[in-house]
């Protein structure tokens, strides 16, 4: 198969490109380096079956002209993975424009540049940030659907505008609404954002909120392996699937203590009060994953294992860059 990548060069989607190489497919990719990085293709650009573009494909007229080289390159993809996208809540909320250019007009892009080339199905990665802040149980079908933040919101518009799309053209839609996804290569997020402050010696490690905050986190290798399995047998026109670990979320209190005694023992934690770490910020969801479950696909690992499995990860590479 022939996939196209955007947001090739992220957390997600280098490490989706991997896996995509390693099964013996061909993967052509786009990034824009905004929060990607280079080294993170280091491993993808070693195998002839890969292309990447540097382009901004939140201007369609980009998007169609890197969509069109992956087909004259490698033939006519068989999907577009739709991983661009700006992934810092607080940042979006500092400046809404983030939210608007890097997420909802990417995602306006690639279902023009869809258009344009044929390509007739198209993965999305959505986020569970869309459900806005409720108390009862996360499903596919809970509503009405009112994100709190910019973040959410334009994921939610691309969700609609990717419908829209399955009414015109496209003959399959996945939808991926994520968790809290960790693991190496991150680009953000509280652990690696932890072990960055952690890594200057402070007299205290400052946490916001009170520490409460409890969501769902999912490994960065079961999530992949979550999202093929749902594109591989899922069949729908449109199919839209919350993917998470079973079980309890972890808490930032958890998190916090766990880097700490990781990378920096014995450091105070200093919570900055509050039941949020910033506007926008969902506290805390339960989230169900029976559909996916019902399809067949269950994770391995629970929240907690996923955290301290990241926490490793990103602790020895933290390391590792230090010793060289």
């Amino acid at each position: 198969m022939h996939h196209f990548v955007t947001g090739v060069a992220g957390f997600i989607g280098s490490q989706l490109a991997d896996c995509l190489l390693e099964g013996g497919d061909r993967v052509s990719g786009v990034d824009d380096f905004s929060l990607g990085r280079p080294e993170y293709l280091d491993y993808a650009r070693q195998n002839p079956r890969f292309q990447f573009v540097e382009r901004d494909i939140s201007r369609p007229e980009q998007a169609i002209e890197c969509l069109h080289a992956a087909v004259e390159s490698g033939g006519l993809p068989d999907i577009i993975w739709h991983l661009a996208a700006n992934s810092d809540i607080a940042a979006g909320v500092a400046d809404a424009s983030i939210d608007f250019r890097r997420t909802l007009q990417t995602t306006f892009a690639v279902v023009e540049a869809a258009k344009s080339e044929g390509v007739k199905k198209i993965a999305f990665a959505s986020t569970s940030a869309v459900y806005g802040e409720r108390n009862d149980l996360l499903t596919e079908n809970s509503g009405p659907l009112l994100p709190i933040s910019n973040y959410g919101a334009t994921k939610l518009a691309s969700e609609a505008l990717l419908s829209a799309a399955a009414e015109v053209f496209l003959e399959r839609l996945w939808i991926f609404r994520f968790p809290n996804v960790v693991g190496p290569r991150p680009t953000h997020g509280a652990i690696f954002d932890f072990i960055g402050r952690l890594a200057s010696r402070p007299p205290s490690l400052t946490v916001l909120g009170d520490g409460s905050q409890t969501k769902p986190y999912l490994h960065v290798s079961e999530l992949i392996t979550a999202m093929r399995f749902i594109v591989a047998h899922a069949a729908d026109r449109r199919n839209v699937f919350n993917i998470g670990p079973n079980g309890a979320g972890t808490s930032v209190a958890f998190i916090a203590e766990r880097v700490v005694a990781r990378t920096l023992p014995g450091t105070p934690i200093a919570y900055t009060g509050g039941d949020r770490g910033w506007v926008g910020d969902v506290p805390r969801f339960r989230y169900s994953t029976e559909r996916l479950a019902r399809l067949g696909w269950r994770p391995r690992l629970s929240s907690d294992q996923a955290v301290l499995r990241a926490i490793d990860e990103i602790a020895g590479s933290s390391t590792d860059r230090r010793d060289e």
